[in-house]
């Protein structure tokens, strides 16, 4: 029987054909996917002809054609419908690519040529994005050690094969401690909890087959229950198990890769020259070295820490006032900041969730969509990975455009976050080639015929998400790899927390916050009360966000830590961080930064890319209209549909004239009044 991931895919648009493919299928397609690209790059280097644009850079961009296919349906499967089948394919494939990976880079008749070309290029006729392209490639080679020889050479492959390994190990550990702990919830347990958490609750217990409501480690369902809960013994029971994630001793203890991982990084950027890996991995982004990263975040550590101070002095009166003596903990914070927000903004989630429907904020992120870039978005039928996921087609003036793949609801067998990817990227080097872009959240799973009722943090991670999508969809280059969101890790963020700003715009919440039972929209005084409320507690978010952006910046600038865990402790410590807020990805369940290398030394990256979004958004303010016609197709022009094809910072000068400061950022936090 022929391999369904081998063979054509007939399927609406080109989808993976989930409906044919079993888990048996991937490790022999992935072998000969491999295979076949490792024939086309000898056609490339045993090329007779002269090095050229054309015969070189152009067929090493789909070289590797077939193989980005299946791993684009594996890996997406694999994170969002995890089983032990494809753990264990996860952890072949990780040396088997990182292998691969190490022949290109060492291949020197590959780097060869790419070099003739790079020397010679005063004098070829390429076109700007060619010369990009180019530019990106040699860099690829030096940067992955192409110019090492001998031990070096062999000392990075391993350190490099070494670290694959360690970030799947790592993802798997954190994923089975999120899936292995509950807490079972007796009748006396739900105490302050509101219908909407009881239901999540049970909910999760039908899935565990534990006999009635339980409290997982999923976010979706534990941070209500540490803001409603009125059993406080219950509260720190679940917030010391969701901080204890990745270290809890035994078999997915994530202490020791990290500290492995940490070493390794080091030992790489060493081979490599640079002084620290921070060095390493900042030179390609726009923040462009450690220093820069630590001013930005330190000017926000500081009003931040102070606002967060002031609010804990708050927080610990009603502490008090409730009977408890001592400090305020943890698992407190969010309890008392519920019940504070209660009265500060006579704001209750309970009263804000009914008017936040799954089915209205997609509807709502598609409408903004439509009106800024005139893309239109209808629901199909197609093969899928699970029951939940759904398709859209994606259109623009009767032309397909993208497919949209949808994947909202937590379960065990998803790991934690929200993420974007795509399964197809654009690209016009192969045919007019258009992208399958997927969102992955955890929202909580609703009752069998009722609706997906968000908070209104979900919702604002739905449309996060979605920009991200965007940035794929209205990608429009020639070559795959600066396509979409192929850019500087610190820019990535910039077209999804931009989008954000539009779940605000007051007249998109009338027409889509409708009530689940009554389809009435939100009453204009609640509205209000919540976009009054967009700031309440961001001295908390804040801070809980920069601790780990430091830590994971100190992690990496300078020799690696024997001991991550004590190394952490000294850097809150230097830092005062507050006693009742924790990190919001402590060490050993910090995926971000230990998964893989893409936010090493860049969890900063949110931050440097919201200075950008929030004086971004301000050009449609400026405008007078946050769907300006003109603003948003300058937009597209220059941000969402370039990609990679020019450097970050000339991009956005190119959209706004200027680079921005912080004081944007400040502002919009609310934090430009702290101390």
């Amino acid at each position: 029987m022929t391999n369904p991931l081998l063979a054509d895919w007939n399927t609406p648009f080109g989808l993976p054909p989930f409906d044919l493919i079993t888990d048996d299928d991937y490790a022999p397609a992935v072998n000969a996917a491999l295979a076949e690209a490792r024939a086309n790059i000898a056609d490339i280097t045993d090329n007779p002809a002269e090095p050229t644009f054309a015969n070189t850079v152009e067929p090493l961009e789909l070289a590797e054609e077939k193989l980005g296919r299946i791993l684009g349906a594996f890996y997406g499967v694999a994170g969002a419908d995890s089983n032990p089948a494809r753990e264990a394919l996860q952890r072949d494939f990780a040396p088997k690519l990182s292998a691969y990976g190490s022949e290109i880079s060492e291949n020197k008749a590959l780097f060869a040529r790419v070099e003739a070309i790079w020397d010679a290029r005063e004098t070829l006729d390429l076109t700007d994005e060619q010369q990009r392209v180019l530019m990106l490639t040699r860099r690829g080679f030096v940067r992955s050690g192409a110019r090492l020889e001998g031990d070096a050479a062999a000392q990075l492959r391993a350190a490099k094969s070494r670290l694959s390994v360690l970030g799947t190990e790592f993802t798997q550990n954190l994923l089975a401690d999120e899936r292995e702990w509950i807490m079972k919830l007796g009748p006396d347990d739900l105490d302050g909890l509101p219908e909407f958490t009881i239901v999540t609750a049970k909910a999760a217990g039908a899935e565990k087959d534990a006999g009635g409501p339980v409290v997982t480690l999923s976010r979706s369902l534990i941070v209500p229950f540490l803001q409603f809960s009125e059993r406080r013994d219950l509260r720190q029971k679940a917030y010391e198990a969701w901080v204890a994630r990745g270290a809890n001793g035994g078999k997915t203890d994530n202490r020791a890769i990290a500290a492995e991982t940490l070493n390794l990084r080091a030992q790489r950027a060493g081979l490599l020259g640079y002084g620290t890996f921070a060095d390493y991995k900042l030179e390609t982004e726009m923040a462009g070295s450690p220093d820069a990263v630590r001013d930005l975040l330190m000017q926000v550590w500081k009003p931040a820490k102070a606002a967060a101070e002031a609010d804990a002095e708050v927080l610990t009166r009603m502490l008090h006032a409730d009977g408890w003596d001592g400090p305020l903990e943890p698992w407190d914070w969010r309890f008392y900041a519920q019940k504070r927000r209660k009265v500060l903004h006579d704001l209750d989630e309970a009263e804000l969730k009914p008017y936040l429907q799954l089915d209205r904020m997609i509807a709502a992120a598609f409408s903004c969509a439509n009106r800024l870039f005139g893309l239109t978005f209808k629901e199909i039928e197609g093969p899928v990975y699970h029951a939940d996921v759904r398709l859209w087609e994606v259109t623009r003036n009767g032309t397909h455009t993208a497919v949209f793949i949808g994947d909202y609801f937590a379960r065990g067998s998803k790991r934690s976050g929200a993420w974007c990817s795509a399964m197809r990227s654009q690209q016009r080097l192969s045919g007019d080639v258009r992208p399958h872009v997927v969102n992955v959240c955890n929202f909580a799973k609703p009752e069998t015929g009722k609706p997906a009722l968000l908070s209104y943090d979900d919702a604002r991670t739905l449309f996060h998400e979605f920009g991200h999508a965007l940035h794929q969809m209205l990608s429009d280059v020639t070559y795959e790899s600066i396509s979409g969101t192929s850019v500087a890790r610190d820019f990535v963020e910039l077209p999804s927390q931009l989008y954000e700003h539009w779940l605000e715009v007051p007249e998109v919440l009338a027409e889509f916050a409708t009530h689940a039972e009554t389809g009435k929209p939100m009453p204009e005084d609640l509205l209000n009360r919540m976009l009054g409320a967009a700031t309440y507690d961001m001295g908390f978010q804040t801070v809980e966000y920069v601790a780990s952006a430091l830590v994971d910046l100190a992690f990496h600038d300078g020799p690696a830590p024997a001991d991550p865990m004590q190394k952490q402790a000294e850097i809150l410590e230097g830092l005062g961080m507050p006693h009742a807020i924790g990190m919001r990805h402590a060490t050993p369940h910090f995926a971000h930064v230990f998964a893989g290398d893409g936010y090493s030394s860049g969890y900063y990256s949110y931050m440097w890319s919201e200075v950008m979004d929030a004086d971004a958004f301000a050009a449609f303010e400026e405008a007078g209209d946050p769907f300006d016609t003109d603003v948003a197709k300058r937009l597209e022009e220059t941000v969402l549909s370039s990609g990679g094809s020019v450097d970050a910072a000339a991009l956005y000068t190119a959209f706004r004239g200027r680079l921005p400061g912080v004081a944007a950022l400040l502002k919009g936090r609310g934090l430009d009044r702290a101390a």
